[in-house]
């Protein structure tokens, strides 16, 4: 197939690696590099790129896990609506596992609560056509790659006068992440593989401030085997030869340096920037999206009301430090033991993007 079998060729992998190797063999210190994309976690781990290049050339893992960076109180919170009666929550499948402070959405579906999975937020809009007298609550829980579809659909709801549509926004915005990381004295990173997903949506150009101001280059990157392998070698280039760091696109068959000036202005029509707090990285400023004023009727938070556990944290877990990419899942206790992807403990289990996730599956 055009465009995918030419990014799987194991022999052009293999002479990419290569000319790494020898760019790095000399270089004096380790040069560790960090995807903030699940895919990217995902594609890295299964095609065991860590054991293929350089030991001193180290790719980490940041918060690219939109369900991973989602913090307990978001989850309790949902929980707290699926005990209602008059409440249907509608999901996508990777939240339904995820623990919170002492329970999940899957375990309160097997206790009767009605949790249901889609596929797409209209299917949501659906729902609530079936149900009228119900109140159907969206779990909005992803980055720029998603909030276009969110924002289309609370349109759509708006259009056709569906007042029992709700969204519960967790939504997250990536670059204000990368901000707090640089600032963060326990990560140590030389260089950032950008998303591809998220930069279909919002381009290149919301990156230029890592380059600029803290002297860090930047390659948006695809994901089959060869894109990451390319992407690696781009950012490698950069620093052992001394280039100025700048901002570049390897995956320029999906990826324009200004994005999808169309999806940007939609989520900036229904959603608007807020302080947000993340897994493993705390309260980061203008990095979440709530829902704006014009469209507050479909906004769950503002419209119905729920009493909330006191939400608790599992101290053994390190799914925050790992998000931080300061510590891998092979230094937590729990990994592979008593944290499992049929037992989660942390949010990085559950996902099928998590760091934990990707670790277990491809036995690295």
């Amino acid at each position: 197939m055009k465009y995918i079998d030419e990014f799987r060729n194991p022999e052009l992998a293999k002479k990419l690696i290569a000319k790494i190797s020898g760019m790095v063999s000399d270089y004096k210190k380790d040069i560790k590099l960090m995807e903030v994309c699940g895919t990217h976690t995902v594609a890295i781990s299964r095609a065991g790129l860590r054991k293929l290049l350089p030991a001193n050339l180290k790719l980490l893992s940041g918060p690219g896990c939109p369900v991973c960076v989602t913090p307990n109180d978001y989850l309790d919170r949902a929980i707290a609506y699926c005990r209602r009666k008059d409440v249907i929550v509608v999901t996508f499948g990777d939240m339904m596992k995820v623990p919170g402070s002492t329970s999940s959405l899957e375990k309160e579906k097997s206790r009767g609560g009605d949790v249901r999975i889609i596929y797409s937020p209209i299917d949501a809009l659906k729902i609530a056509k079936d149900n009228p007298k119900k109140k159907i609550i969206f779990l909005g829980v992803g980055f720029e790659t998603t909030s276009p579809t969110i924002a289309a659909t609370i349109k759509v709801a708006k259009a056709k006068d569906i007042n029992n549509f709700f969204v519960y926004s967790g939504h997250k915005v990536i670059p204000p992440a990368m901000q707090m990381l640089l600032a963060d004295k326990e990560v140590d990173v030389d260089g950032f593989i950008c998303p591809g997903h998220v930069s279909t949506i919002i381009g290149s150009i919301p990156y230029e401030f890592i380059s600029k101001e803290h002297n860090i280059p930047c390659v948006v990157t695809g994901f089959e085997t060869l894109d990451v392998v390319e992407g690696v070698y781009m950012l490698v280039k950069q620093i052992v030869e001394g280039e100025k760091p700048s901002v570049q696109i390897q995956y320029t068959r999906s990826v324009k340096k200004e994005g999808n000036p169309k999806a940007v202005a939609l989520m900036d029509e229904v959603f608007e920037e807020e302080d947000s707090d993340w897994r493993g990285l705390g309260m980061i400023p203008n990095s979440g999206l709530k829902i704006r004023k014009e469209f507050l009727v479909f906004n769950a938070l503002k419209n119905i009301e729920v009493k909330v556990e006191p939400t608790k944290e599992n101290k053994q877990c390190i799914c925050g430090e790992v998000l931080r990419g300061v510590k891998s899942p092979l230094g937590c206790k729990l990994f592979g033991k008593l944290c499992t992807p049929e037992n989660p403990i942390g949010a990085c289990m559950v996902s099928s993007e998590g760091t934990c996730a990707a670790y277990y599956k491809y036995g690295e």
